[in-house]
């Protein structure tokens, strides 16, 4: 597997491209639960195949990347990425895991994204574990896989180089009470604990999709009237957590915040910081955030690099 210090890219794996579109790479045809069943009894199916399916059910899209950090950080022998594939190619034909690509105006993926089937969600459920997964999950457009995608790699990359690291939320819900909705952040969310006390980073992951800047907009009217209205145990949380906004580029950081001003929807709690995709796979995550402060001597926005040691190794 290639290590983050190993990656040499101008631009994230996982911002939106020109006319791109999700492919399908999965299976056709039709496979039975006996012919399934008979594969675990014979152990073509094993206690690997559902550790995998474990993880693909909790962050609904991941890549075969992906699975191999979380197994790592999980302790799970899989032996090497070739032999997972494997695994995953196995999961395929029986119809348990599908798979899609992308394809644009600059030609095809480099990844494959992993996805339940029918037969995974049975099989997890019926093992006890927890599976909310449909068939119309499937069907979400590019923009919310790779914002999936692009929030994966940043809880991967807090589990494995921050010391002070506690637990990953894959999916963390909050209530805006004044509008009455309930929303999530799109990118997770990452505790961290030191000396007995834990703070809690929020991501919302940002892509330009068709009408990006009305729903950052609209989102971050929601997250303003969370913050804004907060006391101890909203949302489960003891204390403000702290929210960064996962952009596709550096220029996308302004263009964000220039969105955020222009409308009003800055939150006066708390201090909005941003970060990129390609910032997730530096060594040392305690310089990879930035906040935009506003400079009194001309009146104008500068961005500032903000340094957390809180995110040392």
């Amino acid at each position: 597997m290639v290590e983050d210090n190993e990656i040499e890219a101008q631009k994230s794996p996982f911002a939106l491209r020109p006319g791109e579109i999700k492919t399908f790479d999965g299976k056709d045809g039709y496979v039975s639960m006996n012919q399934i069943v008979h594969k675990i009894d014979i152990g073509h199916i094993n206690d690997l195949h559902f550790a995998i399916l474990e993880l693909v059910n909790e962050f609904e899209f991941v890549t075969s990347r992906q699975l191999c950090q979380l197994l790592d950080y999980k302790k799970i022998d899989y032996k090497s990425q070739d032999k997972l594939n494997n695994k995953l190619e196995q999961l395929i034909k029986s119809k348990i895991l599908t798979r899609y690509y992308f394809t644009s105006e600059d030609g095809k993926g480099i990844y494959r994204i992993y996805c339940l089937e029918k037969m995974g969600k049975y099989l997890l459920n019926s093992r006890g574990i927890e599976c909310k997964w449909q068939q119309s999950d499937n069907t979400k457009p590019v923009a919310m896989i790779k914002k999936r995608l692009a929030g994966n790699q940043v809880i991967i990359a807090y589990l494995n180089k921050v010391k002070v690291f506690d637990e990953y939320i894959v999916k963390p819900t909050l209530t805006a009470k004044t509008l009455g909705k309930v929303f999530k952040a799109t990118g997770g969310g990452v505790k961290l604990t030191k000396n007995s006390k834990s703070i809690t980073f929020l991501f919302e992951v940002i892509r330009r999709e068709d009408d990006w800047q009305k729903k950052l907009v609209d989102k971050m009217s929601m997250y303003k009237d969370f913050y804004e209205n907060f006391v101890p145990m909203d949302s489960g949380f003891s204390t403000l957590p702290q929210l960064i906004l996962v952009c596709e580029d550096e220029r996308h950081t302004a263009e964000c915040f220039k969105e955020i001003v222009s409308n009003k929807v800055e939150i006066s709690k708390i201090k909005l910081y941003f970060t990129t995709d390609l910032r997730q796979i530096k060594e040392d995550l305690s310089k990879t955030l930035i906040e935009f402060k506003l400079d009194e001597a001309t009146n104008k926005y500068k961005v500032q690099e903000v340094e957390l040691k809180l995110l040392e190794g």
